[in-house]
């Protein structure tokens, strides 16, 4: 083990992290896809081996992005950008249909599915990074810094929110964020804000989801009606959200034991939105705890970072990537726990998907390379110090 993490760089805690969070998604994941395995006519262990496939797989994607300087993702943001935008309308006209969304194209030859949306989170946070970064002399200028990164937000927002509305939500409220760090003027973050309002009454009134985003809504708030003085559920607005909150309350303290869920042959997506709800079911509220402190502890780590970092660049890309993965996280769990309406958000590194735990990795490699400079920076200064330190002359007699 020693020998593992001598040859990881950056903060090891945020190793740690992952690989826990890997283990239990693994464990999770396995659980839940029973009833999938079912309808699909699989064996539950294909699906198990599909699953650390991909784990593995964001893990060396994570290795290789922490062993990149994290300098050379300011050149790279740019040129996402320019594949983003692009990509992102390409899939909203042409892109592969699931449950009434536009957000995935199907890769050609190994016609597998891609989320553009988890593409644009990692390209927008970076070249917002660098453009607050490289534009700290002139912030307070509207022309050269403020419409320009203004610019981009919006796009992205637009084109993410007519198919994905919660993810294009959690984006835009991490650029604010990101703005308010990066010293950007109160009132032109408030005509941000205005102005994201505006948007996403339009989306929602206007786009193509608008049905399906207003009876979410409406579930959420409403919960029951009543038809002929008689109450009744909401069963199609509610039905998700209902079996999640049976599967949290019948979990208890301890839960039922590992594989021992029962909603998850009620639940649709049980291996993906709502598997906070079955890891609360089988290992209970102490598990629910223990999972939500490791995604703390996560976003703690990051802000230390921030703080010892010792470029603005680095210091936007660490907190910029680390709440985009805290928040999504804390989405999921809200929605599980009936905090919040239905969003189809996954929970980072522990639900099942491909393009959402591969770009989740590639995001706190980025992270670990900001990190990992610190680190190399430290040591080089130590050395410094030792070369400069006078040494002791021992006079003695022959």
């Amino acid at each position: 083990m020693e020998y593992i993490f001598s040859k990881l760089k950056g903060d090891k805690w945020i190793w740690i992290i992952v690989i826990l969070l890997s283990i239990w998604s693994l464990l999770a994941v396995y659980s839940s896809v029973g009833t999938l395995a079912y309808k699909e006519g699989k064996g539950t262990e294909l699906y198990l081996f599909k699953h650390l496939f991909i784990v593995v797989a964001g893990l060396a994607l994570m290795y290789l992005s922490h062993k990149l300087d994290y300098r050379y993702y300011a050149g790279i943001s740019k040129l996402l950008m320019l594949i983003t935008i692009p990509l992102l309308l390409y899939t909203l006209l042409f892109g592969s249909k699931v449950n009434e969304a536009s957000r995935w194209l199907t890769i050609p030859i190994i016609n597998q599915t891609f989320q553009t949306s988890d593409l644009a989170k990692l390209a927008l946070i970076t070249f917002l990074a660098r453009m607050l970064s490289r534009k700290q002399e002139e912030i307070k200028d509207v022309k050269k810094s403020f419409i320009p990164i203004m610019g981009a937000v919006c796009a992205v927002f637009v084109l993410i929110a007519l198919a994905n509305l919660s993810t294009a939500l959690m984006l835009f409220g991490v650029s604010v964020l990101l703005l308010m760090i990066g010293r950007i003027d109160f009132k032109q973050i408030a005509v941000v804000c205005l102005g994201g309002a505006v948007l996403l009454t339009l989306v929602m009134l206007l786009g193509p989801r608008r049905g399906t985003y207003i009876s979410r809504i409406q579930g959420f708030f409403q919960t029951e009606e009543v038809h002929e003085g008689k109450s009744s559920f909401q069963e199609d607005k509610n039905f998700q959200a209902n079996n999640a909150k049976i599967a949290i309350a019948t979990g208890q303290m301890f839960g039922k034991g590992v594989g021992n869920s029962v909603q998850r042959n009620v639940l649709p997506h049980p291996y993906s939105d709502f598997i906070f709800a079955i890891i609360i079911e089988e290992y209970g509220t102490i598990g629910g705890a223990v999972l939500l402190f490791l995604y703390i502890a996560l976003m703690y780590r990051c802000i230390r970072i921030v703080t010892l970092s010792p470029r603005a660049f680095g210091a936007f890309l660490a907190a910029g990537l680390g709440f985009s993965l805290t928040i999504q996280a804390l989405a999921n769990m809200a929605v599980a726990v009936g905090l919040g309406p239905v969003t189809g958000v996954p929970l980072p590194l522990v639900s099942m998907g491909g393009t959402s735990i591969l770009f989740t990795s590639v995001a706190l490699g980025i992270i670990l390379s900001v990190s990992r400079n610190i680190e190399e920076l430290k040591h080089k200064e130590e050395d410094l110090e030792v070369v400069k330190k006078p040494r002791k002359v021992v006079v003695g007699t022959i």
